[in-house]
């Protein structure tokens, strides 16, 4: 078709935040949630259509893909967000921790990842968090009570708990370094 691994990172990730900063501050949970799995999955083919590829994957194709998961990812807890402020909603703390520790979580990750140290695992990698994250907002958009909460707070104290453990996992490898 002519689509590069890069073309659809980037659609995708468009879409995502589109959708999620569109739909979500209008409280239409359901429909942006649908939305933006429909994008989401955009990034399932980009890893395999790179590795496919004539040209393979590249150096900065991987960087473009984590940057725009990223940015992503933001935009479906900022809009999320949105709609608790424009409420005066108790929740939006617990969101604002998700969405910084959330980010935190990826970068310790690359950042011991750029000293030469293994920082894999956590409870809370990308894909639990969207998981979570999706399934909270999805469930909302269906009425369900209490989800948005309850999601939330097991998305703020898991990535929070990633964080700590990550950086227990660079501590120690820096410990035997030394």
């Amino acid at each position: 078709m002519g689509l590069s691994a890069n073309m659809v990172s980037s659609a995708g990730a468009i879409g995502t935040v589109i959708s999620a900063l569109y739909f979500y501050p209008r409280g239409e949970f359901l429909t942006g949630t649908l939305v933006s799995i429909f994008f989401i999955l955009f990034d399932l083919l980009d890893g395999t259509m790179a590795r496919l590829s004539k040209s393979g994957s590249s150096t900065w194709g991987a960087l473009l893909d984590s940057t725009l998961d990223r940015i992503s990812d933001a935009s479906l807890l900022a809009g999320v967000m949105l709609f608790l402020v424009d409420r005066n909603d108790r929740l939006v703390p617990v969101v604002v921790v998700a969405l910084v520790a959330g980010g935190l979580v990826s970068y310790i990750k690359a950042r011991a990842e750029s000293l030469d140290i293994a920082c894999e695992g956590g409870i809370a990698e990308r894909t639990e968090r969207l998981i979570v994250a999706l399934l909270a907002i999805g469930l909302a958009g269906l009425h369900v009570r209490f989800s948005l909460a309850i999601g939330f707070w097991i998305l703020a104290v898991a990535s929070v708990y990633t964080c700590l453990e990550r950086l227990r996992i660079v501590f120690v490898a820096t410990r035997k370094q030394n």
